[in-house]
């Protein structure tokens, strides 16, 4: 796909990638082998039939293609945009042993856009059971398990916190990666199988556990939107962002376009973002949009950033310095950030993670002139509900301990995506739900 060019693209929050159009994508799909055992799709999370999509794109039945993705997934143009193909389903294809793999996510992408403009068709949905179903959370996992659901003849209600759907998808990532009337026309198609979205419900507090625990099924989707933070000295001075802060306010709550909108936000004219994953990129990215001189400090080397490669390419093209190798000892300011201590790091022998594992190099201090500081450092399930719920076991870092097919410790209460795993990407929390949703199915459909 072609890109906007970088010293445009800084001004705007529009999207980066342009796409395929019809011709490009029916001459990619034509570079599919059909493989008899389609490694591809082991390499899916949630089991897309992608040779066959792949072969009606090529035979350009762009209907009879987007019928096929959406048996499997109703967020095709979601999927399309943000998922890691290159290390699920394009990782897995044999044509890039010796070539190109085949773009698997750029042609799943056009299908779902193509269907979008021209007109989307409904799944067919099961006879009503008389099965009611709440599902908490209406980001990536809550969506796909509601849709799994009502397709099965449940009644489905989402319980959603905040003012807008999507959770990650509205609130985390940014429309220049997905933009917002993408993620609101694949949740409308959700919800017109007949599920209902109750906005602004807070679950313990809008709506009592009791009455949560009183449907059918409880499926727990709220994710992992607790920040972690580094520990270090002068965290609480104003400036200081947990990545999840500041993207929400942006992405949901349009606060760089303050005062027209009502929430505010710091327009920090040289910005540190600590980490070296996709939200630190993502959050360097909107700083650098909104004006900023970004500086993104990781403590390991570029190689071993868990970030896209595709998203390193693009905060480096949009002139983001990467400083790495480089640690965060101390934020400094007096009230209000003036500056960040950091320290070079040297490598030594790989961590659990297979990464090398840093250690600080004496008399290699030096500090960074900034004054504002975004941590990125990662995230766990915030344990606002689940510490409400007697006898919900939860693991060590504060996640709900679930077996492989999404049951917890209480009979007829499942959970999936982050709130189960902890902190992972959009396709491995909707096949998590994807299993959930079809134990919680057999589980009504024997009783």
């Amino acid at each position: 796909m072609g890109d906007r060019p970088a010293d445009v693209r800084v001004r705007d929050f529009k999207e980066v990638d342009t796409g395929l159009s019809a011709d490009e994508a029916i001459a990619e799909a034509e570079r599919c082998l059909q493989c008899k055992k389609p490694l591809c799709v082991k390499g899916c999370p949630v089991c897309i039939d992608i040779p066959a999509f792949i072969r009606e794109v090529a035979e350009g039945d762009f209907p009879g293609a987007a019928r096929t993705l959406k048996e499997q997934n109703m967020l095709p143009a979601i999927c399309g945009r943000v998922c890691p193909q290159e290390t699920q389903c394009e990782g897995a294809c044999v044509l890039g042993i010796k070539e190109t793999p085949i773009r698997i996510g750029a042609l799943e992408r056009f299908v779902a856009d193509w269907e979008r403009q021209n007109g989307a068709e409904l799944p067919k949905t099961a006879r009503p059971t008389g099965k009611r179903v709440a599902v908490v959370g209406s980001g990536p996992a809550g969506l796909t398990a509601a849709a799994e659901l009502a397709r099965a003849g449940h009644a489905v209600t989402i319980f959603e916190s905040l003012h807008e759907a999507g959770g990650v998808l509205t609130y985390g990532i940014p429309a220049f990666r997905l933009p917002k009337d993408v993620v609101r026309a694949e949740i409308d198609q959700v919800l017109a199988l007949d599920v209902r979205l109750k906005k602004n419900y807070l679950v313990g507090r809008s709506v009592s556990v009791d009455e949560l625990l009183g449907y059918d099924a409880v499926f727990l989707a709220t994710g992992a939107g607790l920040p972690a933070f580094m520990g270090i000295p002068g965290e609480n001075h104003n400036g200081v962002y947990s990545a999840n802060e500041f993207l929400t306010r942006v992405n949901l709550m349009h606060a760089d376009a303050f005062p027209e909108f009502d929430t505010p936000v710091l327009h920090g004219g040289r910005v540190a973002v600590i980490g070296g994953g996709n939200v630190a990129m993502d959050a360097a990215r909107v700083a650098r949009r909104m004006g900023a001189k970004v500086f993104l400090v990781y403590r390991r080397r570029e190689e071993d950033m868990p970030a896209r490669r595709v998203e390193v390419l693009h905060a480096k093209e949009e002139g983001i310095e990467f400083l790495t190798c480089t640690n965060p000892t101390r934020i400094l300011g007096e009230g209000c950030v003036s500056g960040l201590e950091c320290v070079k790091m040297s490598l030594c022998d790989l961590d659990a993670s297979g990464r090398p594992s840093p250690e600080p190099i004496p008399g290699s201090e030096f500090t960074l002139d900034v004054d504002m500081v975004i941590q990125a450092i990662g995230t766990s399930p915030n344990p606002l509900l689940v510490s409400l719920i007697p006898g919900l076991k939860r693991g060590r870092r504060g996640n709900v301990v679930v077996d492989e097919n999404g049951r917890t410790s209480i009979p007829h209460v499942y959970a999936g995506g982050d709130i189960a795993t902890g902190a992972a990407t959009v396709i491995e929390a909707m096949g998590s739900a994807k299993r959930a949703a079809a134990a919680i199915n057999a589980m009504l459909r024997e009783e």
